[in-house]
Order: structure tokens, then sequence, then C-alpha cells
């Protein structure tokens, strides 16, 4: 009989494979989880939500032309004049697709699958032909993601976005400096990037991971207010140069720092879902995060938004977002 089951679960998919091997050996309170691949995934992402962002403007600025703008400047100056082209829809069109990615594991009785829907590359300003991925800090990066309708990833997330990617690019480090906080710096990665995506022949719009650390979603932002959480960069599946970190402060942004925008909604064995109402839930949490639930994040981002305004209006009342000072970054 054992020898029939175990025929019978080889014919299955992976993930069934691995969820049914997990319930035989360890009962219901197995928090397995694993990411499908893309011919095991069928659910599509509906595009509603990433009709939240705003149509591009004739006119508006290419990547080149923003970072022409902002080459001297760093910190709240740039992260304010990139917020402004950002949320008057400066984005090229490749960004505007979600793309999914599926996670299975077991909710304690069941197997079963999340998909959350993302966009297929780190947040960029400018045309399809001409575009800048432009690193944020943290308030910036909050404010866009609530105005279009989106929320950061957590650090699982990321895991499985990057398992999940058609495009997986080689990190590219720069040199440590405080040149690295710089517009020169970024835009030169920014080059380096797409020079890899050239040899790989690597069309836009493909889920493509590897090429920033991400900005991630995690308790620790409100436990501890202030502090910026940044965490991946991958060389390899389950192998991220960055661990989870929140050394650096709020407003400090470099050349390796991406942001990912996720739909607030997902879907559940092909159910659509509220993405904050599966972070709380108990039994699917696990799946979406390492740290338990995460209840009552609303919340949290709305209160931790308020206080990084204010965090913002005392910095530059005491001139702190001037280029270079460097306060902003203890």
């Amino acid at each position: 009989m054992l020898e029939h089951a175990a025929r019978s679960v080889n014919t299955r998919p992976r993930w069934v494979r691995l969820v049914f091997a997990c319930a035989t050996i360890a009962g219901s309170a197995c928090a397995l989880a694993e990411v499908s691949s893309a011919a095991e995934t069928p659910q599509l992402c509906e595009q509603g939500p990433a009709r939240g962002i705003p149509a591009r403007a004739p006119g508006a600025a290419t990547g080149s032309e923003f970072a022409r703008r902002v080459q001297d400047l760093s910190g709240l100056s740039r992260d304010a004049l990139a917020r402004s082209e950002l949320l008057a829809g400066d984005v090229p069109d490749f960004l505007r697709r979600l793309v999914p990615v599926t996670v299975a594991g077991f909710d304690g009785e069941r197997p079963v699958k999340i998909t959350v829907c993302v966009l297929p590359d780190y947040l960029a300003l400018g045309s399809d032909t001409d575009f800048v991925r432009v690193p944020l800090g943290l308030k910036a990066a909050l404010d866009v993601a609530r105005d279009f309708g989106f929320i950061l990833p957590t650090p699982k997330l990321v895991d499985a976005i990057y398992e999940s990617s058609r495009v997986r690019l080689e990190p590219r480090p720069l040199p440590a400096s405080d040149e690295m906080r710089s517009t020169a710096y970024f835009v030169y990665h920014n080059e380096l990037v797409d020079r890899e995506r050239a040899e790989q022949a690597a069309p836009l719009g493909e889920l493509t991971a590897g090429d920033k650390k991400d900005l991630v979603l995690t308790s620790l932002l409100w436990r501890a207010p202030g502090r910026v959480a940044i965490y991946g960069w991958h060389r390899a599946v389950d192998q991220p140069i960055q661990p989870l970190s929140t050394v650096h402060g709020a407003r400090y942004a470099d050349y390796s720092h991406g942001v990912r925008l996720v739909s607030t909604t997902a879907y559940v064995d092909g159910a659509k879902r509220s993405l904050e109402e599966l972070l709380a839930d108990r039994k699917l949490s696990h799946l979406l995060t390492r740290e338990g639930s995460l209840p009552q994040l609303g919340e949290h981002l709305t209160a931790l938004m308020a206080q990084l305004a204010e965090d913002e209006r005392t910095a530059s009342v005491a001139g702190l977002s001037r280029a270079g000072a460097s306060a902003e970054f203890r």
C-alpha cells in the first residue's frame, strides 16, 4: 500500500509531492512552503491594480533626463523629485503589468497555494527605451506604494520572487564608499544591469531578480521606527548577499537598493483575498513571512508613515536634506 502511495505521489506536481510528504511525516503542524514553477502556476493576475499607476504624460522625463536633473542631489532632495515624477506617472510601460508568484504549503489541515502579484522588476523612472531604476528612502517608497495601491514585499516573498524569476541577474556590487549614495553610482549600476540584461537577451517585462536588494516589509519597521529594512540581492536560490538588516536610517538609500511593488490583492487556491488579511492569518501567514502573523498591518503602516513624515519635516528644518549631509545617514 505504501509502495502504491509512493508511486501515486511521484506522478503529482512537485509542490503537491512536497506537501504530501510534509503532511505524512510531520502531520498537521507542518509549515512547509515551496514556490511553484511557472508550469504549475495557472493563476493569472488581474491587471486592475496596475492601472492605479497614472498614465505617462507625453514629454515626461526620460531616465537620462531625470539622472541629469538630480546629478548633484541625494537623500531627501532627490527623493522628493523622484517621488513627484513617479506619482505623475513617469513609469515605463513594462512596469505596468503584474506577474504571478505562487507559493505552496500546508495550512494546518490541507495543501494550499497562494499567488501574489508583483511588478516584474524594480521601480524605475522613464520610458521603455530610456529608464533608470531609482533607489528611494523608506518614506518615499511607502508613499509611492500607497498611492499606486501596492505594498512592499516581505523577505520571504523576496525569496519566492527570485525563485520564480525567469530572468536571474548576477549581483554587481560596487566599491563601498560615501559615493554609494550618489546619483552617479546608481546610474552607473543601472548601466551594468542593463548590459547584463542585453547579454542574456532578456526581454523587458519578464519577472527579473538579482539586480537589487529589496526594501522590505517587516514588523521591525514599527517596533524600531526610523530605520529602513533591506534584504536580498540573491546570487542563487536561498543565497542572498544581504540578510535582513535595519542598520541604516529610514532616509538612507544607495545604488544597491530597489523598490519592488506587490499588489494588495492575492489569491488563495484561485480565490481573491486581501494580502493584508493573509499576512494576519495565523494559518496562512507562514507562507508569506517568517515573523508569524502580521496583524493590523494597515494601522502600523499609517502610523509609521506619519512618524516618517514628521521626521522629514524635522530634518528639513535642521537643514539635513542638503546633499551629502552626513547626519542624515547615521
